[in-house]
């Protein structure tokens, strides 16, 4: 059905894809039930550790896994609004500086207002956005992970590639997870 009113709101044609920035790309769907997981990682891949959630969420594109989404960005940005409000379930993945030296996934809830104050959000406030403007607030999780070295740089430290395996090891058991729950709803 393309993109029908929602992309003509914004003069945009039924079926038209977009094309620069990460979640440029997809093509805007028609409002549809949510559905599978959505992976977004951000963070500075310039600044070493604070790379780890884009490289999360690059390895879990590489999988290929059924029903899954993944975005690697630098910034959580008002137009990640859109493809969260169309999820069952979304994970935001950051690298964690002054926090637990493990792993971490916490659930999330949007906040009060989604009111954003400059050029991007935070996890909260974007789940408010997908939830005022377009109707939907999925399951959401914040998974962080470890970073010892933010200086310029584009690796990762032994400590945070390590992290970044625990996280894919996490985001697979999720996405069978909501994977199953996609198959139940749909019988």
């Amino acid at each position: 059905m393309g993109c029908s009113k929602r992309c003509s709101r914004f003069g945009f044609e039924e079926g038209h894809s977009f094309g620069h920035s990460p979640w440029e790309r997809m093509t805007i769907q028609s409002l549809q039930p949510p559905e599978g997981l959505l992976v977004i990682g951000y963070g500075n891949t310039l600044r070493s550790d604070d790379g780890v959630g884009p490289r999360v969420a690059n390895a879990v594109a590489a999988l290929a896994l059924p029903g899954v989404r993944a975005f690697a960005v630098p910034l959580l940005t008002p137009e990640l609004a859109d493809p969260v409000s169309q999820a069952r379930v979304v994970i935001l993945v950051d690298a964690a500086v002054d926090a637990s030296r493990e792993v971490q996934m916490r659930k999330l809830a949007p906040a009060d207002t989604s009111q954003i104050m400059a050029h991007s959000a935070s996890p909260a406030t974007l789940l408010a956005l997908a939830r005022d403007v377009f109707g939907h607030t999925p399951e959401a999780w914040l998974l962080t992970i470890p970073a010892e070295n933010i200086g310029i740089g584009e690796e990762l430290s032994a400590f945070t590639r390590r992290g970044l395996e625990t996280a894919v090891e996490q985001i697979k058991q999720l996405a069978s997870r909501v994977e199953r729950q996609v198959r139940l709803s749909s019988s």
